[in-house]
């Protein structure tokens, strides 16, 4: 299939058409792009592919944004907290901040739309106790109370795109800064409709307008060392100004303070349990949004081109797993893909005709430079994103970048080339059919179905110490033979639970959005999973789940779980906590210590009965406990990686008493898993190493084929000879 044409998008640039066109054909691409500073040749334009342009809605006129500089887009940002040592403290506003990025609005009537907060006592102080001093850039506040905290929230223009600033920072671009308007205004949302019909009108070539993405982008505010201070992929803070506050105001009636976009500097971080003022923003500019979404949608089908969106830079308001989105009419949606996790976000998404991914890695200098090998980042993520392919797949492929970078490492275009040619070998096999799965199993948190595949998650993939052990459970589910849902605490107390849903995962740190916090004191909520397990179904808690001190209890399910974590008020009792001495079939395949990620300590059994599989130090690191008919198995961290895939895996069978169904399509090394399509007759066997390993394929506990397997190598066997 290497020599296959179809399903596979290739970013172009001026000056480069020959070696453009080989590429095409070795990745037997049937599309072209253009990127954020490149452009489309005339020659490349006329060779009869697919073509791809990027729309920018609101940076692509900056003469309008020259003329309009009162309707840039603004944001809400938080001082540094300062501790008063005398009866008046000055703060300077803009400490820290990257000046070339933003540039404080002293335009709109700072008394009426800042906020300066007590943050040791939490008191709002009075207008008439503080001042500001536009040419100095501090605030003035009067009567402090000596060896308290302050903050100042502010407004303030974004005075360069934080995406072109990115891209400018980091490829040495020397382009002018490019600012963004905010269509909130009517005259800027007038002319951003009238600006792009004209550009549909001009660009006949055009298939497909990229939309990168539409009107806000996520949160990303640099320092004074013109680095990352604060980035929130779901982050609403750019979407604010005095005339969206005013309409909200009209709509929800009431006005949201400063502090409800600050938040304390927390900024409305995913991990915290949204308030309700910020879920009603939420709602508000999903709905604003969305209206106009759908304009510029019906402007292109107009003139006969497909809209696709870029679930990335200017995505917030968008929300493909919101109440709005699968109304827009938007043709297709296309997203970076730096995980199974991410791949899975982009082909899950409803209402589209079809998704599109951006494989690792970007053509930028930091990967395609000298002494860098990009084929290692690009095997890797290859591997991880498959798993979920096999799930779940993407309509099309494609790099992001430029291809000028890439064309210096021919390994690495060769070796995309054989990529290319699997993803287009499992579309022709599997043909559009869903593969096998046991059984639905649900992940729940304060978000639910709003953060599908979403959840733990601070910027797109990236890794952070603190939540790699509980991103891990996501991505391995990514490529696990189960119909995966996530539901939110809220959807449990007014709907119960699903009689389809078998397992019920919990993971997060306590306090979090992730594990429930205030959650886990609602009475309905504790009762109606109770009564799910005591039935028969499963629960799988990792890290702190069902966590919130009340009552006794830190883990509020503990009866459940067999085990709760010891924060000191109970070290008065005697423990005699001791790990089993035999096998149990959630750690057959375990063949060394696990790695569990970032220790969570003290965690002790409460229920004699429970059974502790593993033990270091002296705590307890993986239990199992029975509850009524039901089961749970409770691990501390689950990192990604083959041997947690295969924890998991067995933890989930095991606690839906379906152990025997493992062995339905089964694969005996943990380095290989399989994806079964039984109307057309194929199982897929594939190795996620590098490294060459043998396996036992399993059609059932009594049917199996042995095999050897390449490394990276994917297998097609038929059903029924197995």
């Amino acid at each position: 299939m290497k020599n296959g044409i179809g399903r596979v998008t290739l970013p172009t640039e001026i000056g480069i058409d020959d070696e453009i066109k080989e590429v095409m054909g070795e990745w037997g691409a049937d599309a072209i792009r253009n990127s954020d500073g490149t452009q489309l040749s005339s020659s490349l334009l006329n060779m009869g592919k697919k073509v791809y342009a990027t729309y920018k809605l609101c940076r692509n006129d900056q003469e309008w944004a020259k003329n309009h500089m009162d309707q840039l887009q603004q944001v809400y940002l938080m001082t540094e907290h300062i501790t008063a040592t005398e009866d008046n403290l000055e703060i300077e506003i803009m400490k820290g901040y990257f000046t070339r990025q933003i540039k404080v609005n002293y335009k709109d009537d700072p008394k009426q739309w800042w906020e300066v907060i007590n943050r040791t006592t939490g008191e709002i102080i009075n207008v008439d106790d503080w001042s500001y001093n536009e040419k100095t850039g501090k605030v003035t506040i009067h009567n402090t109370e000596k060896y308290n905290c302050y903050t100042v929230a502010f407004l303030a223009y974004v005075i360069w795109d934080p995406v072109h600033m990115y891209n400018h920072l980091t490829n040495k671009w020397t382009t002018p800064e490019q600012m963004p308007y905010d269509v909130r205004h009517r005259e800027t949302r007038a002319h951003v409709l009238e600006y792009l019909e004209k550009w549909l009108v001009e660009n006949e070539q055009v298939d497909v307008v990229r939309f990168t993405t539409f009107f806000y982008n996520f949160t990303l505010i640099f320092n004074d060392d013109e680095k990352e201070k604060f980035v929130d992929w779901f982050g609403y803070s750019a979407s604010v100004s005095p005339e969206a506050i005013l309409e909200f105001e009209k709509e929800y009636n009431y006005r949201p303070r400063p502090e409800h976009f600050v938040d304390a500097g927390y900024h409305n971080t995913p991990f915290k349990i949204p308030s309700k003022e910020f879920k009603d923003w939420l709602e508000f500019q999903e709905k604003f949004v969305g209206e106009l979404m759908k304009e510029c949608v019906d402007l292109c089908h107009k003139y006969n081109k497909e809209a696709m969106m870029f679930l990335g830079d200017h995505w917030i308001g968008t929300e493909p797993y919101g109440n709005t989105f699968r109304n827009i009419g938007m043709d297709a949606v296309v997203g970076s893909v730096g995980s199974g996790a991410t791949c899975r976000m982009i082909s899950d998404i409803p209402g589209v005709k079809y998704t599109e991914g951006r494989f690792l890695p970007y053509f930028f200098p930091d990967n395609f430079s000298e002494g860098c090998n990009p084929i290692i980042q690009a095997e890797e993520n290859w591997l991880q994103a498959r798993r979920a392919i096999m799930r779940n797949p993407l309509d099309r492929m494609g790099y992001g970048g430029y291809l000028s970078l890439a064309l210096k490492f021919p390994q690495f275009i060769e070796r995309v080339g054989d990529f290319c040619g699997e993803f287009r070998e499992i579309h022709m096999i599997a043909d559009n059919e869903k593969p096998h799965s046991a059984f639905k199993i649900a992940v729940i948190n304060a978000w639910g179905a709003k953060r599908t595949w979403m959840t733990n998650m601070v910027a797109h993939a990236k890794w952070y110490k603190k939540i790699y052990s509980y991103v891990g459970v996501i991505e391995s589910l990514s490529g696990l033979p189960f119909d995966v849902e996530f539901i939110s605490f809220d959807d449990i107390k007014e709907k119960g639970i699903d009689s389809d849903i078998k397992v019920i995962i919990n993971a997060g740190d306590g306090g979090t959005a992730w594990s429930g916090d205030e959650y886990w004191k609602d009475k309905d909520i504790i009762t109606k999973i109770r009564e799910f397990v005591h039935n028969g179904g499963g629960f799988i808690g990792i890290g702190e789940p069902s966590a919130k001190l009340y009552e006794g209890r830190y883990f509020q399910l503990a009866e459940i779980l067999g085990v709760d974590r010891e924060l000191g008020f109970t070290l008065s009792y005697t423990q005699y906590d001791e790990p089993i001495d035999y096998k149990h079939f959630i750690i057959e395949d375990m063949t060394a210590e696990p790695d569990l990620g970032e220790d969570i300590s003290s965690i002790r059994k409460v229920v004699d009965d429970t059974k502790i599989l593993l033990m270091k130090n002296g705590d307890t690191k993986i239990a199992v406990n029975e509850f009524g008919k039901g089961r749970s198995v409770y691990i501390t961290g689950l990192p990604y990686n083959y041997e947690n895939c295969r924890l998991l895996l067995r933890s989930i069978y095991w606690s839906a008493n379906s152990e025997k169904e493992m062995y339905n399509w089964y694969t005996s090394n943990t380095k290989a898993e399989c994806s079964v399509f039984k109307k057309a007759g194929y199982v897929a066997v594939y190795n996620n190493t590098t490294e060459p390993i043998n396996t036992r394929l399993y059609k059932d506990s009594v049917n199996y084929i042995d095999m050897s397997l390449k490394g990276s190598e994917i297998q097609w066997h038929r059903t029924e000879l197995i």
